[in-house]
């Protein structure tokens, strides 16, 4: 077997040359393929994310309206910090338990397609059971039941993107998904200003999203394909040959002979490095995952999405409301620091897909990795333990929460995500991303549950050195561990990192 390697990356070599030129010249995965293929494609998995995005920008307000609803004898409930805690981390559980059982192989037995499905089910059940809910009890529920669509949505998504969008325009896609997430975060935002009054508005917050859901779900169902790659894992036969050929027509929506000749050269990449990885030691699931040959890209999956947590962004917005007050804002201006926020957020992830794919995900994660860290840095100068800020002190703030918002969207935000479709080998995608689904949700759950804690503890200037000095290694980590992807398919990123 160890004989055979050199020949193995001479071959890929030669065909990944063969397919950058090809790509250069317009010809190649991405360049002929019709915009409604690539648009059914991508839509309906960045719809699941952004139903995701949704029940983070309606959470806060929904709260809101429910406790004030029941102040007034209206329609809502009382509610304790235990219970207001519950509702807000219902959905962040449910997504929890779903990355674990879709890591555990769930998800590689259904198919990304059909994980999609099973997510806007669940979306669907979460939503219609949480706008009829008379208890407290059965509202916490629905919000356990989202948290499940979220988990496996977050879990199918990206792989499916990934598996299906053309090398050229893979990163674009994935990161453009992210841009889903902070647009739904947005909508639900401006949707809680506009019940926030209402009595019982919470219960049209919930159902506002269902015509949404029906459609991701009838499109899951009736127009998405399977993904060629998934089909692909069940063998070399000619009944698989033949549906794995069906589904690629599909996704590339080929219909010349210059566009059947691609998919007949794809298919045959696609089993060549099946059978390249079937014949290779290593198994698939969970349980081979810390195997020797998949410990690189391992890393690296986990590892983004660990630091992309751990250098701090739940608490720079979680302060970001206090930091306006201090700067001389009312506090009503300064509740709408989301909103404000959102719009850079939606804006810098914006030039992230286009860029992602010209100057490559590398350069642009090193680059905004270092810039959050230096204003992590900044933050903590300019919170000295004891002192209240001063306003210039506040305005400075201000203008560094931004500017670490905007780098933040422009690195971690999108590149994390697309590194975790990207760099996993096909017989243990989907449970790697499982996995690094799951610890991004855990490490969001550590973070969101014991800063008010750690910054009680050290001030917040401690806070930001913590997370600084985490930005610090993430700067070395992704120097050192994280390759540039740009151009490449799966099969010649999967070639490169388990060599």
């Amino acid at each position: 077997m160890d004989d055979d390697a050199p020949t193995r990356t001479s071959v890929v070599s030669s065909r990944d040359e063969e397919k950058r030129k090809s790509v250069d010249d317009g010809e190649g995965d991405g360049g002929s393929e019709p915009p409604s293929a690539v648009a059914r494609n991508f839509m309906f998995p960045a719809i699941a994310g952004g139903l995701f995005g949704w029940d983070i920008g309606i959470s806060s307000g929904a709260l809101e309206n429910i406790t004030t609803s029941a102040a007034n004898g209206g329609d809502g409930f009382a509610l304790n910090s235990i219970q207001s805690g519950q509702f807000v981390s219902a959905s962040l559980f449910g997504a929890l338990m779903a990355s674990a059982v879709a890591g555990a192989g769930i998800g590689d037995r259904l198919g990304a397609r059909r994980e999609l499905a099973l997510a806007a089910m669940l979306y669907l059940i979460g939503s219609v059971s949480g706008s009829a809910a008379n208890g407290f009890e059965l509202l916490v529920f629905s919000k356990l039941v989202y948290g499940l669509g979220v988990g496996f949505a977050m879990q199918s998504a990206p792989v499916y993107i990934a598996e299906t969008a053309p090398s050229a325009l893979r990163g674009s896609l994935i990161s453009l998904k992210e841009g889903f997430i902070v647009g739904g975060i947005l909508i639900g935002y401006l949707a809680s200003e506009g019940v926030m009054t209402a009595d019982g508005g919470w219960r049209q917050l919930f159902l506002e999203s269902t015509p949404v859901i029906a459609l991701l779900l009838a499109g899951t169902l009736a127009v998405l394909p399977d993904s060629p790659r998934w089909i692909a894992k069940a063998g070399d036969t000619p009944e698989t040959r033949s549906k794995t050929r069906d589904a690629l027509v599909k996704v590339r929506g080929a219909q010349s002979d210059a566009d059947m000749a691609r998919v007949e050269k794809e298919l045959e990449d696609i089993f060549q490095a099946a059978e390249t990885m079937n014949a290779t030691e290593g198994g698939s699931g969970m349980i081979h995952l810390f195997e020797k040959r998949y410990l690189r890209p391992l890393y690296i999956g986990l590892s983004v999405v660990l630091f992309q947590q751990f250098t701090g962004q739940p608490s720079v917005l979680y302060y970001a409301n206090q930091t306006f007050e201090a700067a001389g804002w009312s506090a009503e201006d300064a509740a709408n620091v989301s909103v404000i926020l959102g719009v850079w957020k939606l804006f810098m992830t914006a030039i992230a897909v286009s860029k992602v794919d010209s100057l490559g995900r590398r350069p642009l994660l090193l680059g905004g990795v270092s810039v959050v860290t230096v204003c992590l840095f900044a933050l903590a100068a300019l919170n000295a333990p004891g002192e209240a800020q001063t306003v210039a002190q506040a305005q400075a703030s201000l203008a560094v929460i931004f500017l670490y918002v905007g780098a933040y969207q422009l690195s971690f935000g999108p590149i994390a995500w697309l590194l975790v479709g990207e760099v996993f080998p096909a017989k243990v995608r989907s449970a790697a991303v499982g996995l690094a689904t799951l610890s991004n949700f855990g490490s969001n759950f550590l973070v969101s549950l014991f800063l008010p804690t750690v910054e009680e503890t050290i001030g917040l200037r401690g806070t930001y050195l913590g997370f600084a000095s985490v930005g610090v290694l993430a700067v070395v980590s992704i120097y050192f561990t994280v390759v540039e992807t740009r151009g490449k398919t799966l099969e010649e990123i999967e070639e490169m990192l388990t060599k």
